[in-house]
């Protein structure tokens, strides 16, 4: 067989692309009342062969059926039968050596994801699947970031037995704490949170976990093997293909019933084991290799995927299509972003845009990549330092913001403008504005020039995620000396702190009621009993719950903020900073004219003493201070002499429309609102 370098040399050669670019749309297995066609690219086999059971593993082909070769190298079986839940896999023969395959491009498998199965698509819909719709878009997105065996493998959820850890948890519409009855856990109590979009994390097959294994076996599932199946330990019955695809749709669909929007994490980077479908099918195309023959691995996993390639472009295009069009996804996030070529992103954000409607499905992810990549030709990676040449619309995650809060992800010990770190006055206002140089698109080490972002709808702003520690963690580690009330303290800080951010908000499920990993950094492959919600915490903890209830209610009434137009920048003025203290106001009238307060302000106090804050007109209200997000739902003034409370976020609001009044109360009314009006439309041409 061929060096991966000579196979790499073979693949760029135009004569190749020539011959070998299929540019159809019906690879894998079509199965339906009509017949079942097999399908599979594999141009350098020299023969190849399919193999037909009837389970999904163990025992003896039934049958062995050679392919027969067509032109761009596909090979192909047509039967005039519906093969659903027949498995499969291929002989393959290249250059004298033989290898088995599953199939890189089902939508069906066996256990452990070895054995693939032909599947009729229709026959896995639950009932009421075709009239399932997303729900309608609300002023803001708040994404929250679950694992689905985190979500209820704990007692404390609620859940019925059988469905700890799997998909079916979701179709559980009323847990409550220990099934109290009393205090709601699950989809009530994210719905009650104020959740919008529920962030997925990895619920494609992956191969870190033994499916057929013990419950108490827990990974991430950062690990691809079939990108286009679901998670089968994650179903009631990984022995059969069927069960794991009715039940993520059943999932789907009860998330959506209950007004959530669903994100899938998706990892098209890298694959598991470089001893892929992918490699067995088609030697070392689908992955880079560096000219000099080294494997590339800017993933740390062992491989990269080789997006900028036409054949894996299209595969990567195809794969997220049929998410959202057979499991009705509403969004994706891409793990390593930054690995993956800004040509493809944008060619999906088209698509997707094409068939869905502009910005309909969201799109973000890491911007990022472990290490260097093997990019062919003229490529250019979606990192960070890109972001300019993406589309407006394609998210990524703002680490400047995180770091700036709380402190660096990756350096445990370094605190943030939170927890103690001086000089970082100027990164929180970055990061409020999320639209000058430093935030999502700071100077690149190796350049001279400054990245900006188009506008705040490129910006996932965040202190937390599954990696490095929670944000609680983080706060034990820079504070130890800190007692728990100052660390609830500077968690409502935290979050105050981005929520009052411009950018889309993310958080880690759990962070609202101070979740912890016992201060692991990593926890990618520990137990289920470190990575499981506790929910018996959420209610222990439920004033630091309701303090984010609170501010999230209030974000979505803050048009100035959640704008994410071009032109948001220009909301922010009268930036004033100090030492540990950050103030600025925002123009939060919004084109409807709805809004409550046409202006408002807030201060970030870092420090332990309390700060006086000016304000030089009446008519302001307290809409939140460091210890109660709901003032905003009471008439409570403020008056000339307001301080900001030590390490906490004052956010004050302005009346749009003002009776005269006393103190605190009242003044300016139609002149002045005109011109502010007027002075707004101007900047905004």
């Amino acid at each position: 067989m061929k060096t991966a370098l000579e196979w790499k040399k073979y693949y760029s050669s135009p004569e190749f692309r020539e011959r070998y670019i299929y540019d159809e749309n019906d690879l894998g297995v079509t199965c339906t009342d009509s017949g079942t066609s097999f399908k599979l690219w594999s141009p350098s086999a020299d023969s190849v062969t399919l193999n037909l059971y009837h389970e999904g593993s163990g025992g003896e082909a039934y049958i062995h059926i050679p392919m027969e070769k067509e032109d761009k190298g596909v090979w192909s079986w047509l039967s005039g039968e519906n093969m659903h839940g027949v498995y499969y896999d291929y002989s393959l023969s290249f250059e004298g050596e033989s290898v088995c395959s599953a199939d890189p491009y089902a939508y069906a498998c066996g256990i452990n994801g070895r054995r693939s199965m032909a599947v009729d698509l229709k026959k896995t819909d639950p009932e009421g699947w075709k009239n399932d719709r997303a729900p309608e878009k609300g002023t803001e997105q708040i994404i929250y970031e679950l694992h689905v065996k985190e979500f209820s493998w704990d007692p404390s959820g609620g859940f019925p037995e059988p469905y700890r850890g799997k998909y079916k948890a979701f179709t559980c519409q009323d847990t409550t704490l220990f099934g109290d009855g009393i205090h709601p856990t699950g989809m009530r109590y994210m719905k009650e949170l104020g959740v919008t979009h529920v962030q997925i994390m990895p619920a494609y097959d992956y191969g870190s976990v033994n499916e057929g294994g013990k419950d108490t076996e827990f990974n991430w599932g950062y690990d691809p093997v079939n990108y286009n199946v679901p998670e089968g330990s994650y179903s009631t019955d990984p022995e059969h293909g069927e069960v794991r695809i009715r039940e993520m749709k059943e999932m789907i669909q009860a998330l959506h019933s209950q007004g959530f929007r669903v994100i899938m994490d998706v990892v098209y980077n890298h694959t598991y084991s470089l001893d892929s479908w992918f490699q067995r099918t088609a030697p070392w195309y689908f992955y880079r290799v560096f000219d000099d023959g080294r494997i590339s691995n800017g993933s740390a996993c062992g491989n990269d995927v080789a997006s900028e390639r036409e054949m894996c472009a299209k595969y990567i295009l195809e794969s997220v299509l049929y998410w959202t069009e057979e499991y009705h996804i509403d969004g994706f996030r891409f793990d390593l972003m930054g690995l993956l070529d800004v040509n493809l992103m944008n060619r999906i954000r088209r698509e997707l845009d094409a068939r869905y409607g502009k910005g309909e499905k969201i799109l973000f992810g890491e911007p990022w990549a472990a290490a260097e990549t093997a990019m062919e030709g003229n490529a250019v990676p979606a990192l960070k330092k890109n972001i300019m040449l993406l589309d407006e619309n394609i998210g990524m995650f703002c680490d400047d913001t995180r770091d700036a809060v709380k402190g660096s992800a990756l350096k445990i010990k370094r605190p943030g403008f939170i927890n103690g770190a001086s000089g970082k006055e100027n990164d929180i206002v970055q990061s409020a504005r999320a639209w000058c140089a430093t935030s999502c698109g700071s100077t690149d080490e190796d350049s001279d020039s400054v990245t900006t972002v188009k506008a705040p709808s490129q910006v996932i702003t965040y202190v937390s995620a599954h990696d490095n520690q929670t944000l609680w963690d983080k706060l034990a580690e820079t504070l130890p000396e800190a007692d728990e009330a100052e660390r609830m303290r500077l968690n409502r800080m935290a979050a105050a702190i981005y929520m009052t951010c411009q950018g889309s908000l993310f958080f880690l499920s759990g962070e609202e009621f101070a979740r912890t990993k016992n201060g692991l950094e990593d926890s990618f492959n520990a137990p289920i009993a470190l990575n499981r919600l506790d929910w018996k915490q959420a209610w222990e903890n439920q004033s630091l719950v309701e303090y984010y209830k609170g501010l999230i209610a209030l974000r979505t009434r803050l048009p100035g903020l959640c704008d994410k137009s071009a032109r948001a920048s220009k909301r922010i003025s009268n930036v004033e900073t100090s030492e540990g203290l950050v103030s600025f106001e925002v123009d939060n009238r919004s084109e409807t004219g709805c809004q409550k307060w046409n202006r408002l302000k807030i201060v970030y106090n870092g420090t332990r003493e309390y700060r006086r804050v000016e304000v030089k007109e009446n008519g302001w209200m307290i809409l939140c201070d460091g210890e109660d997000s709901r003032l905003w739902a009471s008439a409570k003034y403020a008056g000339k002499d307001l301080q900001a409370e030590p390490q906490s976020v004052l956010i004050l609001g302005r009346l749009a429309e003002q009776s005269v009044g006393g103190t605190g109360g009242v003044a300016a009314g139609v002149t002045e609102e005109t011109a502010e009006k007027e002075t707004w439309e101007k900047q905004a041409v």
